[in-house]
């Protein structure tokens, strides 16, 4: 039987398909290229081929968008008629959970998996993104850490799962070893898009505005390619330090250009662009007719069931563009959504009293935003994204207040923000805006 290059068997691979499979999964690893294609061209030449199939079906089932979901669970229909291994038959079964929305039940089949098959990359990859898209920080971490001491430098793949492990340890609060791991990462494969966003994450973690801008400029020939799924992320990033800093323009020119000019349809690179523009609102800026094309986009995607932290962002568009009514459609898929799967739970939990808080505040009903958004901080342990997408919930929260005339409460928002990022110039703007209003007489500077 042919192996992969991590050695692990692949049963109905010939010598070739095995060599386009190692393409793919290389691809995947570094989010560049067209892992799809050539794994299609893997099953063109054998159709018996097990993990290319399976490979095909983590891809399309870690999309987080609705046509994705069917067309995996149809690839997952397939590779049920095939005869599979042992480890094969083990990504099956956790690609059925994830399918049918029990996001936590399957990163846990994954993670029982890779102790068993610590080698099975696309096993770890695939685990660490259910871990990302649940938030779980700690499994973030932890899923590689269990692993890594079976890894070296003599096993292909060896620098891709250090990556991971980088923004494992960024999303647990260690910046200085999630730094120097990303670093090492992009030293033995400079091409490693999710390593470059570790140290990304880190810098605006940290509140290192004028360092991420630099990191950003510095390697992004290694990140900004069209063939490079991560383009639009790393831009994002890049924005949100010049937004930390009040460089609003250049800001909307990176939202123009690289952000939004292809008009992209994925759900990763419509998140961003909405959450760039609720930011850019926040700071007082006039985003334009730029929310109705986004919320035209959105209108593919946003089901209010698929998955609630790409319906949030949805809403987002949604409000911006004056289309309450597809706002209210989502959240009336939230308050509907009776199933039992840990998806539409997100919804009925933390997504529908999120949402709420975010439509309040577009109404101008601070108080409830402030109500409902101070009681839905724990999205943060529940589902969706990093803490650098999810700091939207209390840069929202905080301005409600402000604008609310919660002053003491205002202030204390600022405090916590400012423990964490106490050279950032909105965090130090919430605090003087928060002082000014509680004396009266004074304006804000």
């Amino acid at each position: 039987m042919h192996k992969d290059a991590q050695g692990n068997a692949l049963s109905g691979a010939t010598g070739e398909t095995a060599g386009l499979f190692d393409q793919a999964v290389s691809a995947f690893n570094i989010y560049r290229g067209d892992p799809v294609g050539l794994a299609d061209q893997a099953i063109a030449l054998a159709p018996g081929f097990a993990m290319a199939h399976i490979l095909k079906a983590h891809l399309f089932g870690l999309a987080t968008e609705p046509e994705a979901t069917k067309e995996a669970r149809a690839i997952l229909g397939t590779v049920k008629s095939l005869r599979l291994t042992e480890r094969e038959a083990s990504h099956a079964a956790a690609l059925d959970l994830l399918i049918d929305g029990e996001w936590s039940a399957a990163a846990t089949a994954l993670d029982r998996h890779n102790i068993d098959h610590p080698h099975d990359i696309v096993a770890l990859q695939a685990g660490h993104l259910m871990d990302f898209y649940r938030a779980n920080a700690r499994s973030l971490r932890d899923r590689i850490a269990r692993v890594l001491p079976k890894w070296s430098d003599a096993i292909p793949g060896h620098s891709i799962v250090v990556g991971m492990h980088a923004f494992g340890l960024e999303e647990t609060g260690d910046y200085a070893r999630a730094e120097e791991a990303g670093r090492r990462a992009l030293d033995l494969q400079p091409l490693d898009s999710w390593a470059h966003h570790a140290v990304a994450h880190v810098m605006e973690m940290q509140g290192r505005a004028e360092d991420g801008i630099g990191w950003m400029i510095a390697r992004e020939p290694h990140w900004s390619g069209d063939d490079n799924f991560f383009r639009v992320h790393n831009w994002w990033h890049r924005a949100l330090c010049h937004l930390d800093l009040g460089q609003a323009d250049q800001v909307l020119a990176l939202y123009d250009g690289p952000i939004r000019q292809d008009r992209s349809m994925v759900a990763l690179d419509m998140v961003d662009a909405s959450a760039l523009l609720w930011r850019l609102t926040l700071t007082g800026h006039d985003v334009g007719d730029r929310w109705q094309e986004l919320a035209a986009a959105w209108d593919s995607h946003a089901d209010g069931r698929s998955y609630p932290f790409n319906d949030w962002h949805a809403v987002m568009a949604y409000l911006g563009a004056g289309r309450t009514g597809d706002a209210e459609r989502i959240l009336a898929g939230f308050r509907e959504g009776g199933g039992a799967a840990e998806v539409d739970a997100w919804g009925r939990r933390n997504a529908l009293p999120l949402v709420e808080g975010f439509a309040a505040f577009w109404q101008g009903d601070y108080e409830t935003a402030a109500d409902r958004l101070h009681g839905a901080r724990q999205i943060a342990n529940s589902f969706g994204g990093s803490h650098a997408q999810r700091d939207i919930i209390d840069w929202t929260l905080t301005e409600a207040t402000l604008r609310g005339g919660l002053t003491g409460m205002a202030e204390a928002l600022a405090s916590e923000r400012l423990a964490l990022k106490p050279h950032s110039p909105v965090n130090r703007s919430f605090l003087r805006r928060a002082r000014a209003e509680s004396r009266p007489g004074q304006k804000a500077a």
